[in-house]
């Protein structure tokens, strides 16, 4: 588990590399899709925290430009300008009033809050996967493998991922067919059979993210869950907004942290069973 080397976050805790021990589970082939999880909603009327707030976060090359030049004076996120607090967006709705799933239904659900998840695994029987085990099945049965089919990222000049080309974020020539999201069943699966374990959207963890506390706890190392409380629970697989200028985190032992209410485009989930 984990990663060196000059390609690696480590103010992120990607490092030190370490072995760790998960007793067998079974995980999603691919993220849950939106007609999966319309599927969910219809059978128990759950609302997302999306939509119970009303709002969440969209890339603002996904909207019309005199729609979102508008957002970027009052909703733009601070320091990060190409994400737009939208309206009205939701799963449902992932660019906010006036879109649909309609073309999408075997695309990954997104505007999901760790929250959401969370109630979605517990009615089909399941849960979310810790960090380990999500590791474990991203490498696709390789060891200390960059991407889950190996260490370079093209294989044979094609792509095997989907993430950001072009000049980010002003720029996405959409080069590997995709400038959102992709079907979750698509792009060759890893040897484990798993779709997109890298780019498209990130996928939540059960875990509470710390940088640290596998370090501050290095004897950890039979079914590791992650520190017992936090502010953040942790992403992993990157996004479909990845990009090597800005955000290289679409490799396996990349990870990030965000609060288990946040919600955005490029946020999905897979569920795992013992």
């Amino acid at each position: 588990m984990g990663a060196d080397g000059p390609e690696t976050w480590m103010a992120d805790g990607e490092g030190p590399v370490r072995e760790v021990e998960v007793n067998p589970f079974s995980i999603g082939r691919t993220t849950v899709t939106n007609a999966q999880f319309a599927r969910f909603v219809d059978a128990t009327g759950y609302q997302t925290e999306a939509e119970r707030f009303g709002n969440s976060f969209v890339f603002h090359l996904h909207l019309p430009k005199k729609r979102r030049e508008r957002l970027k004076k009052t909703r733009a996120v601070q320091g990060l300008g190409w994400w737009l607090a939208v309206s009205g967006a939701c799963w449902r709705q992932p660019e906010g009033a006036g879109s649909s799933i309609d073309r999408r239904r075997e695309h990954p659900v997104v505007h999901i809050s760790w929250n959401d998840t969370s109630a979605y695994c517990r009615w089909i029987g399941g849960r979310l996967p810790t960090e380990a085990e999500w590791e474990l099945a991203g490498r696709g049965g390789l060891e200390r493998s960059v991407y889950p089919w190996g260490d370079e990222f093209k294989v044979n000049g094609k792509f095997r991922a989907n993430i950001f080309q072009g000049r980010f974020p002003e720029v996405d020539t959409g080069e590997d067919g995709f400038k959102g999201t992709c079907p979750a069943e698509h792009f060759e699966p890893n040897g484990l059979g798993l779709f997109n374990c890298v780019g498209n959207v990130w996928e939540w963890c059960a875990d509470w993210f710390s940088p640290d506390y596998h370090v501050r706890n290095p004897d950890e190392r039979v079914n590791p869950k992650g520190p017992p409380t936090g502010e953040r629970r942790v992403q992993k697989g990157g996004s479909f907004l990845c990009h090597d200028s800005y955000c290289n985190r679409y490799r396996i032992s990349a990870r990030i942290g965000n609060t288990p209410d946040s919600s955005g485009s490029n946020v999905g989930f897979r569920c795992v069973r013992d």
